[in-house]
């Protein structure tokens, strides 16, 4: 490993004697007082933000291996937690336990792709396929309830997605290559470029591999445009399309005696069922900013996205067609005297979607080898669902910002409205049409104070509550149609502490303590002997008390070294029933640690040092196998890049490593009643990246 690492540093010191030095490219830390947080609908500055929140910048996305998952774009953002599944793009994510029992995708978690909402009217978001991680210029986070400013879709948090646009060099164009272990490879073309009233961007990219078990092939194209218009000094619009297409294969989870046999390998219904999901989607979005005059101005938006999306396991293969517009409006009314600072929200968001879904039995190719990525499976012609959910989901909203020299105030109320239809096609003599309704009121109240630029602190109030997810509704123990008729919504209450603050440009410090109660929490089980091993159910178990400590530092100790870790302490426990009262919530550990180290050896080469530790974590939810854990690890990765000036382009050169000690490790549990509870991580990796702007 050594010789390897040297004979690279050779390499790369010996390119530069024919390239150009690149200036001004030594390690900046940023002033955390500039930078200003629009994920909480007012834009506020970062470092009196009253929310706990982290922002993501483009200097740490560039060092992500792949830039195709999110767990690499969000590793240093703590209360955060993300598995990745064999490689892909597949993933679940949850802030602080919300959503972590979801069988994929985000729950609870409001996302915004460039002002763009990729939530459904339930406040689920099926994935994050949409987003090319290599386009992102940055990300905001904000931690805990957040339903009183987006709903059910924000009481967990609220995951804001900006991507590059525009360049100070007129017009700028990239192309990147990527390659690596288990067959991977990326490629990516991206123009940008700014007029004098116009911003824009066009990328295009494409992935490929084989994942590291048995049966996780992927592979993945991604389109996305965006536009920004400065029509007058009171008119901006700004406009973004997206196209997706991906395709993941699924190996599902292991028992732990096939794990100890060979951890690569796929379930034995993967391969034979050629079980996989595929999915198809068109996003289209518009935001516009009208001054109205010198005191209040205009926020206006709306949407529109089409889903095509086919799930294939060893009991049925689904088919899901999904049409989802929408829109929204924001009145800002801002009333400033002295040193004392009033603004006033006003506004209301509308989101529909329309589900057309049928389902066939799932048939077995005995004869079946898995040699590549394909798509054909056999299904029985009879059908066991043909249904439509239509659903809609209304909210009104109105904030509150105060300012008053160094002490800031936010309150905001909403109220929701959502609305799930089902219609049941297959059979008149049996129909199981329903509907289900919910409703609710949330608040939030928030307050800052800055002692100095060493010193802010901050304390706020909120509460949450998760609707039952369309997947979640969807998915009914009784029938292969119809809706779960037991569940209802999920509530929380949440207060939180915290410390943040920069001293001069060599530290940043953000510290959060939470505590949160939830009053119907959900918990997933599966039917094994009626409904296979993959199809995943939903109920309300009861409730938790969640108690938490959330930690992020940037240290720069001398010029050249930047040094960042983020911390966890997670003790969450079910509090009610008494039939589970004390145990941990399932795939949740108390400690999480990410540390992330970059030294700048001369001007264009910088060399990167990161680990990820976790500590133990339990699987099941009931008493039977409360004591039934799995134990943590911790994993070791390195970088090396180097910049040059090479003829008329700049050139990246990255070498990669994860998981250098090649540890055996869990990368995702689920409570499972067979047992296939397992689903591991991946051992040493090897990537290498090329990036050329001209």
């Amino acid at each position: 490993m050594k010789k390897i690492f040297l004979l690279i540093l050779i390499a790369l010191s010996a390119t530069s004697m024919f390239a150009e030095n690149n200036e001004n490219d030594s390690l900046t830390f940023k002033a955390k007082s500039e930078i200003t947080v629009t994920a909480s609908r007012i834009p506020v500055t970062q470092l009196v933000n009253p929310f706990s929140s982290s922002v993501v910048f483009q200097d740490l996305l560039s060092t992500m291996p792949r830039t195709i998952a999110s767990y690499e774009a969000l590793r240093l953002v703590p209360g955060v937690r993300i598995d990745n599944q064999a490689n892909g793009s597949r993933m679940h994510l949850s802030i602080r336990g919300q959503g972590i029992l979801s069988e994929r995708g985000l729950r609870g978690i409001k996302v915004f792709l460039d002002g763009v909402p990729m939530n459904d009217p339930s406040g689920f978001t099926m994935d994050l396929y949409d987003v090319d991680w290599a386009t992102v210029s940055r990300i905001e986070v904000l931690r805990g309830p957040t339903a009183s400013f987006y709903g059910g879709g924000g009481s967990a948090g609220v995951l804001n997605i900006i991507t590059d646009i525009g360049s100070t060099n007129g017009q700028e164009r990239q192309l990147s290559f990527d390659a690596g272990s288990n067959s991977f490879l990326k490629g990516l073309a991206q123009v940008k470029g700014s007029t004098e009233n116009t911003d824009y961007r066009i990328s295009y990219s494409k992935f490929l591999g084989d994942g590291y078990r048995d049966h996780t092939g992927f592979w993945g194209d991604n389109f996305s445009e965006r536009l920004k218009w400065k029509l007058s000094d009171k008119i901006n619009v700004s406009q973004s399309f997206i196209y997706t297409d991906y395709f993941n294969q699924n190996a599902e989870g292991l028992s732990i005696d096939q794990v100890q046999e060979n951890p690569l390998q796929a379930n034995p219904d993967a391969v034979p069922f050629n079980e996989y999901q595929k999915t198809k989607r068109i996003v289209g979005g518009i935001n516009g900013n009208i001054k109205i005059n010198s005191v209040s101005d205009l926020q206006v938006n709306g949407f529109l996205r089409f889903t095509r999306y086919k799930e294939t396991s060893n009991k049925e293969a689904q088919y899901r067609d999904f049409v989802a517009p929408g829109a929204g409006f924001q009145y800002n009314l801002h009333l400033d005297k002295g040193d004392l600072k009033n603004t006033f929200s006003l506004g209301s968001d509308l989101q529909n979607q329309t589900i057309d879904e049928v389902k066939f039995r799932s048939l077995s190719d005995a004869t079946r080898k898995d040699d590549g990525t394909d798509d054909t499976n056999l299904e029985d012609s009879v059908l066991l669902a043909n249904q439509s959910i239509s659903q809609y989901a209304l909210g009104g909203f109105a904030f509150y910002n105060l300012e008053y020299k160094k002490f800031q105030l936010n309150a905001s109320v909403r109220y929701d409205k959502l609305h799930n239809d089902l219609k049941d096609k297959l059979n008149k003599n049996y129909n199981l049409s329903d509907t289900a309704d919910f409703n609710r009121i949330s608040a939030k109240l928030g307050a800052s104070y800055s002692f100095s630029e060493a010193l802010n602190l901050f304390a706020n109030w909120g509460q949450g509550f998760i609707p039952p997810a369309t997947e979640e509704l969807a998915s009914n123990p009784v029938s292969f149609r119809g809706f779960n008729k037991n569940l209802v919504p999920a509530t929380s209450v949440s207060q939180e502490i915290g410390l943040r603050g920069y001293l001069g440009e060599r530290l940043f410090y953000d510290v959060t303590a939470f505590y949160m109660t939830t009053d119907k929490d959900f918990f997933r089980y599966k039917l094994t002997e009626t409904r296979g091993n993959q199809e995943v159910f939903y109920g309300n178990i009861g409730s938790s008390k969640r108690l938490g400590l959330e930690t992020y530092v940037s240290i720069k100790p001398i010029d050249n070294l930047n040094i960042q870790f983020a911390y966890t302490y997670s003790n969450f426990k079910y509090s009610s029933p008494d039939s589970i009262d004390g145990n941990f919530i399932p795939n949740s550990p108390e400690h999480q640690l990410n540390i992330d180290l970059e030294y700048q050896i001369v001007n264009n080469l910088k060399v990167g040092f990161s680990s990820e530790t976790q500590s133990q974590w339990f699987i099941y939810t009931d008493k039977v196998h409360k004591d039934v854990s799995q134990e943590g690890f911790t994993l070791l990765n390195c970088r090396i890049t180097y910049d040059m000036k090479l003829f008329w382009t700049k050139t990246q050169i990255g070498v990669y490593g994860k998981n250098l000690a090649d540890a055996k490790w869990m990368g995702f549990t689920e409570p499972d009643p067979d047992g296939n509870c397992y689903q591991p991580g991946a051992g040493r990796e090897f990537f290498g990246s090329l990036k050329v702007v001209f």
